[in-house]
């Protein structure tokens, strides 16, 4: 079965379509649709009636976008009408959900005048907070943008302009830097004049190119001013003084070339006669203007190469501008995107390109590097710190320009836009804000590892904590160097250094142990799980990380010897946050104990509840297993029995915490209040303790795989000092979240 037929089968797959309509809030009972619907709506529609700003608060108005098309001009079909154009604008709204949570209703209109299309859509302005105007073709589409944005108070933007522009000009501004060239300066030809085309030549002027520098070319050549009689208002705009020519005169001596027209149209030759180091931007769709390898292997020296395809590197894709640009401009309440939007979203675009990549974009791309350079001049439309560095970009550059109707926290922001990608940076932003507010020095035991490195740069550059990596310094150095990143880390080198004070301490705690002195000295120098853990017991580091290239329990090991438990505790445990779209629940043990008695439940209950507070949870606490309240007594439920006793009387313990129960018993709050309603719960369980570790281990990793949970763990909690332990494999982000759990254990030790 080939692509079309795939996409057929995908499209037509019951329900029909890629969209539904879903509601948000309760309605299961006679109340609940007493209050969506009559009498209780007449509330919000008065209110709305007396100060119409009020439909912000009242209605999905402010998260809602109209995708509006007649079908003239789709991208590779042309001209297929409007019912045909309907599974395109379809697509277009699955885009803005999956990238920036944002709301659509996709709109096919049977008209071809400018005209009809402006009055049929100013006249929705009551229902959408923004406008996405699509796929309709030049010069109409010039003329209904202008009108409706004037007409509308509310953003309306037509994404075949500008997204490309947007994108190609982040590019740009990178292309320059690797280039060494000043945008002011470079020579750029466009092949087309067609509306992506000539808002793509505006948006460059607008990023400082010089008018006089940008020759435009169509399918007759160059555009003159001796063709202004043959040519339309909008390429005379950009008509030029020079004699007539080709596209190939053209292209002889220029720094850039832009290509939104068909494919094939550019030899080797032609690159071959453009300044040194040229940029080319080939981005017809499905075949570029020239293909990746032709332009890369016509010359000897840097061609900084971008297409429209995802299977070269560089891809311009519209999806990495409209909806983060829609997203700030929304959550502002703009009632336009302007310049002002627009140059910010391509410079937030351009400054995350430089920035570090995350394994899970890596791996989303098939594990090919990623490092700014001639190859990556532009982020991945996969990568989700887009939202977070392009929507609050936009959202500032509408206050500032005068056109949004509310003010941002830009860092509160920033955080709401996290929660949309999920609970777990949500709950994570919470744990990172305090471990800024007084970071703390963590000891990286795998220091010389490519991920502990990019993880420390990241807890320096964020502020998180003052990373501390152990290992070859040379080879820190070359592999940070190798990676492009720009910091001087701490350093502690075993084969450099002398850690002989190290080496006492570790003979003084073990002595009794069978180590001795020069066991001690070998330990240190050889495995730097000793090393970090020696420095944390000493003071002289708050925190460690380890576990990223070693097993769990090998990894554990290490600082259970020198450091041990908490004076208050007996035993460590594993904690993973998993958390779901409205509700997060801690889960505890799932690495460390393997057959918990009484005492050690009671105690892990103790510690998880600590944790969850860490993240600003109040702690539910349900002590797990297959029987309900005595329903099934045996050795098994007895103990449990015996761990809520213990809790129940220990008047150190100030949350509720019961059981024995059932997993849906904990969670399902009806359970509790109808059936039993003599428990100490007060609603859902958000701290669940397994019976064993066999269960917590299976459980939480079957909620992570099954039930859509983001796993934030495993947080080791009973240590006398902060110590956490990777699981093999991890990623940056682990890492960097660990890190700053770590970071708030030591501040609130």
């Amino acid at each position: 079965m080939g692509m079309d037929d795939d996409a057929r089968e995908y499209h037509r797959q019951d329900p029909p379509g890629k969209i539904e309509i879903a509601t948000t809030k309760p309605t299961n009972t006679q109340r609940d649709l007493s209050l969506a619907y009559s009498p209780g709506v007449a509330a919000p529609c008065l209110d709305i009636a007396d100060e119409p700003g009020d439909a912000f608060q009242y209605t999905a108005k402010g998260n809602l976008v109209g995708v509006v098309s007649n079908g003239s001009a789709v991208l590779g079909l042309g001209d297929i009408g409007a019912q045909a154009s309907k599974p395109v604008m379809e697509g277009k709204g699955v885009l803005f959900k999956r990238f920036a949570d944002i709301d659509v209703f996709d709109i096919e209109l049977d008209l071809d005048t400018a005209d009809e299309i402006v009055d049929a859509v100013a006249p929705m302005e009551p229902t959408f907070g923004g406008i996405n105007l699509e796929d309709i073709k030049s010069p109409e589409c010039f003329e209904i943008e202008r009108r409706l944005g004037e007409q509308m108070d509310i953003p309306v933007f037509h994404d075949d302009q500008h997204g490309t522009a947007i994108i190609s000009g982040a590019a740009l501004l990178n292309a320059c830097e690797i280039a060494d060239k000043e945008l002011e300066d470079l020579n750029i030809v466009f092949s087309g004049a067609g509306a992506s085309a000539i808002a793509t030549a505006r948006f460059y002027l607008s990023l400082g190119a010089t008018k006089s520098n940008i020759t435009m070319c169509d399918s007759s050549g160059i555009i003159t001013t001796s063709r202004s009689d043959e040519i339309n208002e909008f390429k005379q705009e950009f008509a030029r003084d020079v004699p007539e020519g080709s596209l190939a005169d053209a292209v002889a001596g220029a720094d850039v070339f832009v290509g939104l027209s068909v494919g094939g149209i550019v030899s080797q030759e032609m690159v071959q006669s453009m300044n040194d180091n040229p940029i080319i931007f080939a981005m017809a769709n499905p075949d570029p203007e020239i293909t990746y390898d032709d332009a890369k292997s016509a010359r000897d020296d840097d061609v900084i190469m971008a297409t429209g395809r995802s299977d070269y590197p560089n891809m311009v894709n519209n999806v990495l501008g409209f909806p983060f640009i829609f997203r700030g401009a929304l959550d502002v309440r703009a009632t336009d995107i302007n310049e002002e939007m627009k140059r910010a979203a391509a410079m937030a675009l351009a400054e995350l390109a430089r920035q570090d990549v995350p394994d899970a974009v890596v791996k989303a791309y098939g594990d090919q590097p990623l490092q700014f350079g001639p190859d990556y001049v532009i982020p991945k439309p996969l990568d989700p710190r887009v939202l977070f560095e392009v929507a609050p970009a936009v959202a500032q550059a509408a206050v500032d320009s005068g056109v949004a109707r509310t003010e941002i926290d830009i860092e509160s922001y920033t955080e709401t836009l996290e929660a949309r990608l999920g609970k777990s940076r949500e709950m994570m932003r919470i744990v990172l804000n305090k471990a800024k507010s007084d970071p703390k020095r963590v000891a990286l035991a795998e220091g010389t590892d490519e991920k502990m490195i990019r993880a420390a740069y990241q807890l320096e550059e964020e502020g998180i904590a003052e990373p501390v990596l152990l290992g070859d310094e040379g080879e820190i150095t070359r592999i940070a160097d190798q990676l492009g990143l720009s910091f001087e880390p701490e350093v502690v080198d075993p084969q450099a250094q002398s850690l002989d004070e190290y080496a006492d301490r570790l003979h003084e705690l073990r002595r009794r142990k069978g180590i001795t002195r020069g066991e001690a000295a070998d330990l240190v120098e050889r495995d730097t799980n000793y090393l970090g853990s020696v420095m944390v017991e000493m003071g002289d580091a708050d925190a460690m990380l380890t576990g990223l290239t070693h097993h769990y329990p090998s990894a554990l090991r290490p600082p259970l010897q020198v450091i041990g438990t908490a004076e208050d505790a007996n035993y460590a445990a594993g904690v993973y946050l998993l958390t779901f779209k409205n509700r997060v629940v801690f889960c505890a043990d799932t690495t460390v104990n393997q057959n918990p008695d009484a005492d050690v439940l009671a105690e892990v209950t103790k510690h998880t509840a600590e944790l969850a507070r860490s993240f600003n949870v109040e702690p539910r606490a349900a002590m797990l297993s297959y029987s309900n309240f005595g329903s099934v007594r045996n050795e098994g439920t007895a103990k449990i029995r015996d761990a809520v006793d213990q809790l129940h009387s220990d008047s150190t313990v100030d949350f509720p915490v019961d059981g024995e129960m059932q997993a849906d018993t904990a969670v399902v709050e009806d359970i509790v209040d109808s059936t039993y309603d003599f428990s100490d719960l007060n609603g859902p369980a958000n701290v669940l303790i397994f019976p064993n570790l066999e269960a917590g281990n299976i459980v939480y990793k079957l909620l992570q795989r099954l039930g859509g949970a983001e796993a934030i763990g495993p947080m080791l909690v009973g240590m006398d000092k902060p110590i956490h332990v990777l699981q093999r494999g991890d990623e940056v982000k682990d890492i960097v979240n660990l890190a700053g759990v770590a970071v708030v254990d030591a501040q609130n030790q």
